[in-house]
């Protein structure tokens, strides 16, 4: 089969489009004939192995896992014997690790039936990034009817669905974008916006119920005073390739690790784990029609880094999908 594969750290230049052996599922597997997949922030990390502190998971001298891609939509071909509720010929969507393949293989139980009235490519947009947002609105920061909900990132891949998930749940939300994602984000339904290239969202003066920080560019300081008294602020990673670190993201996290106790709002971290069940609340909030996945542009499995590319430099709005 055809797959997008990486064996050592470096630039998009590092992958390469190669013929590897198709992989066989697991007996907790299926195996998915991939029609589409989508590109995150995870892709670029792996990609370069940054955070370097992050090597000590994808691997110290070059990736773990060689081929990149992380979620995917398309036909189940073959199951596992300890599979249930799956069989060869459903519509699936999900998530695993090397999905820029023709084939992937991946756990029974991050895997589900695709969204009705969904394109393999719309599909192929939501798994990491719907899943991330929905466990950062609904579990983390535990949103509720009426409150008040910024959402800094709010054009990107997470931010596009935490925007809806949020307005879902019943909250009043404000997204962050820049100047040319505004309507964009007016569309997802957010009741405020704040065009960052004009205005900044920490010294406006209005504070907020829930904080949810997607890009990592303010300091704990700034969130704080954009934070209500007994607010929550929830943060993530992301953002954008800017030349490597050593820490990245993770020294925002470890700061609100450390401040949390002396505070009286609450600084948690959004952790991202994937799971059956959360890709079926996803399906139901698409299937009522409370979400829908924000597609800028796709890209065929031959052009791969480029989509990386796109991402990980032109602050691509929405969600980049590849076709296979």
């Amino acid at each position: 089969m055809k797959a997008v594969v990486q064996d050592r750290y470096g630039s998009v230049d590092t992958l390469e489009l190669r013929e590897v052996e198709q992989p066989v599922p697991a007996a907790d597997e299926v195996l998915v004939r991939v029609h589409a997949a989508s590109v995150n922030a995870y892709d670029w990390h792996y990609l370069h192995g940054d955070p370097k502190i992050a090597r000590l998971s994808f691997g110290l001298r070059a990736p773990k896992v060689r081929i990149r891609g992380r979620d995917f939509a398309g036909r189940v071909e073959a199951v596992g014997a300890e599979v249930k509720g799956l069989r060869p010929g459903d519509e699936v969507y999900g998530e695993a690790d090397g999905t820029f393949a023709e084939f992937v293989c991946a756990k029974d139980g991050e895997t589900d039936l695709k969204p009705g009235g969904l394109s393999f490519e719309q599909a192929a947009a939501m798994p990491l990034a719907a899943n991330t947002a929905l466990i950062g609105v609904r579990d983390v920061a535990g949103v509720r009817a009426g409150q008040s909900v910024l959402v800094n990132g709010a054009s990107g891949g997470v931010g596009t669905f935490a925007v809806q998930i949020a307005k879902a749940y019943g909250a009043e939300v404000t997204g962050v974008c820049g100047a040319r994602n505004v309507e964009l984000v007016g569309s997802l339904g957010a009741d405020q916006i704040v065009d960052y290239t004009r205005e900044d969202f920490t010294r406006t003066g209005r504070r907020h119920d829930v904080v949810l920080d997607l890009v990592g560019n303010r300091s704990l300081g700034d969130l704080r005073r954009a934070t209500t008294a007994g607010g929550t602020i929830v943060l993530s990673g992301g953002g954008v390739y800017e030349g490597g670190s050593v820490l990245g993201p993770v020294r925002l996290l470890l700061g609100g690790r450390l401040l949390s106790p002396f505070v009286r709002q609450r600084v948690l971290q959004l952790p991202a784990r994937a799971s059956r069940k959360n890709l079926a609340a996803l399906r139901e909030l698409a299937e009522a029609g409370r979400i829908a996945p924000a597609v800028e542009r796709t890209y065929p499995l031959g052009e791969a880094a480029e989509a990386i590319r796109h991402l990980e430099v032109e602050h691509a709005r929405a969600k980049i999908v590849v076709t296979v």
